[in-house]
This record gives structure tokens, sequence and C-alpha cells, in this order.
């Protein structure tokens, strides 16, 4: 019984050093990424750090014309700088996600906000893949329309804030599920 609580132990405190080091380097990438961005580009970038992955929400009017989804050459500079930071943290996986407010999209061959969303993340994870040449395999583009509000829709400000893309840098999950595998087993009586 003492063993298997001496495993149990020990397993816990492999799981809390985990989390730790993961916890560790999600505030430093954060931080670089902050350090190395201008006041004129942190006031259309936010980044933070929540339930242990890193969001970077990059506002519209930065990456794109009203309505299109051609990353602008205002965004390449930021762009390159975050670019850095993916490829600095090479073991992390990076998903792409577009975001719109809830007004309908009026343009030729855009069927809706879903389209627009989804042509935006993949505009993004295009230009990441071949002008900074960060590995395709690390990235998915993913739209989310109109459907992941973080403000309200009936206001201008709102508005502004739900037309975003983020760029989210997660940890692998296959190397957390490899940590979960090695869990002592109870022993059977």
């Amino acid at each position: 019984m003492v063993d298997e609580i001496n495993s149990s132990n020990k397993y816990i405190k492999q799981l809390v050093n985990a989390k730790n080091k993961s916890d560790s380097l999600n505030m430093v990438l954060t931080n670089n990424l902050t350090r190395s961005l201008s006041r004129e580009e942190l006031s259309d970038v936010d980044v933070q750090v929540l339930k242990g992955v890193v969001y970077i929400s990059l506002a519209d009017n930065m990456l794109y014309k009203s309505g299109g989804f051609e990353v602008s050459d205002k965004a390449g500079q930021t762009l390159s700088k975050i670019a850095k930071i993916i490829q600095d943290y090479s073991t992390y996986d990076v998903l792409i996600e577009g975001n719109t407010d809830n007004v309908p999209i009026s343009q030729p061959n855009i069927r809706n906000n879903w389209d627009l969303s989804a042509l935006r993340a993949s505009s993004v994870v295009q230009v990441l893949q071949n002008k900074y040449s960060v590995d395709p395999k690390r990235l998915t583009a993913g739209g989310r329309g109109e459907y992941n509000p973080v403000a309200d829709n009936t206001t201008p400000a709102g508005k502004a804030k739900n037309r975003r893309t983020q760029i989210i840098i997660t940890p692998k999950l296959d190397q957390f599920m490899d940590l979960i595998g090695k869990a002592p087993e109870a022993s059977q009586k």
C-alpha cells in the first residue's frame, strides 16, 4: 500500500512539474512576443494565456481590408514577429482561428461569415507557411464565423472586437497523453 501511495505521489509530482513547465514556457513566450511588438502593434494585438494556452488575437483592420481576406502588407511586420515566436517554440501546435461579427457578408464567391472567417484563417496560415517558413504540419486553419463573440454585436466597438483572427499556440496533445499513459496502475487485489 505504501508503495502504491509513493508511486501515485511520484506521478502527481510529474504532472505538476509538467504543468508548471508548460505554464512557465507560456509566460516566457507571451513576454517575448509582447516585448518584440511596438506600441502601435500592441494596439491591434492582444496576447493572453488562458487555461494553459497562448491566445494571440489580431484585429481584422490590421490584417485585412474590410470584407476581405487577403493579408495586408501592414500586417507583415507583426506576423514576422509572431512567426519567430512560433519557430522558437517548435514543439507547440498552432491553430489559426478566424472570427467575424454578425453582419452578413456581401462579397462575390463568399457565401457567408463562415466562409469569410475560414478564408481569413487560411490566408494567415499561408503567410506563416510561405513567407515565414513555419512548418505546415504544425498549422491548422479554422473559421468560427460569428458564433464565438467576445463582445456585444449591437455596438460598433463590440463588432470590432468580434472581427479578429486568433493565433492559438498549444502544447502538443500527444505529449500530454504520453504522460497520462505513464500513470501508475493500482494493484488488483
